[in-house]
């Protein structure tokens, strides 16, 4: 069926909100039943919750996570010399063991997102402890990413494989949800494996990259 068939969902997505796409529907079932959009709306001033933007993200960087970078091959329809797309992202999580899911949130304003789900596929690149740099390049909108970044393609998607990275997950696109100000994207592991050694993660936490102490 190929990728075009497995990113059916993202595809839907792309055209409600009037994004253009060259990849076409595919005839048969989906793989997973269809939930109905749900139904956006704007919230009211009287409806919003009494939380301050900066106590909430304050609060919540209390949170230590991993770092990761989500890669996707270019796809036709770019325009010439397109190369492939990538972002920052911290909110990776595995989300099912059978079927293998993994999911991300990315923000509805993202550049980058059209362009992964126009793929259909994508790449998560867990980064190390000595990778805080190459994080920050993918932090930055509109710069040309990859630029001095070595990579191959990962083996189903062909997504980049980030150099130096201690672990990677290949996917293919399975479901968007919305997630207020964000998009919640779930993919389904199509292959996933580890760099040689054992080497320490990347950590996020209150604004600041660190590591991991044994």
């Amino acid at each position: 069926m190929g990728h075009a068939g497995m990113a059916a969902t993202a595809v839907r997505y792309l055209r409600s909100v009037g994004a253009s796409t060259t990849t076409a529907p595919v005839e048969g079932p989906p793989r997973l039943p269809r939930l109905a959009r749900p139904q956006l709306r704007a919230v009211g001033d009287d409806e919003r919750a009494p939380l301050d933007r900066g106590e909430f993200r304050r609060v919540l960087g209390n949170f230590a996570t991993g770092v990761t970078v989500i890669t996707a091959p270019p796809t036709e329809g770019e325009g010439d010399g397109a190369g492939p797309a990538g972002f920052a992202c911290q909110s990776f999580a595995s989300l099912s063991l059978d079927p293998p899911l993994v999911s991300f949130m990315v923000a509805r304003t993202s550049t980058t997102w059209p362009r992964i789900a126009r793929a259909g596929v994508f790449c998560v690149n867990v980064l190390g402890a000595d990778q805080g740099e190459l994080c920050r390049g993918f932090a930055v909108s509109g710069a040309d990413k990859f630029a001095g970044v070595v990579f191959d393609a990962a083996p189903v998607s062909g997504s980049p494989r980030l150099a130096g990275a201690p672990a990677w997950v290949d996917c293919t696109i399975q479901a968007v949800h919305t997630g207020g100000d964000h998009l919640i994207v779930v993919g389904r592991v199509d292959a996933l494996g580890t760099a040689d050694g054992d080497a320490d993660p990347l950590l996020f936490h209150r604004g600041k990259f660190g590591r991991f102490t044994r």
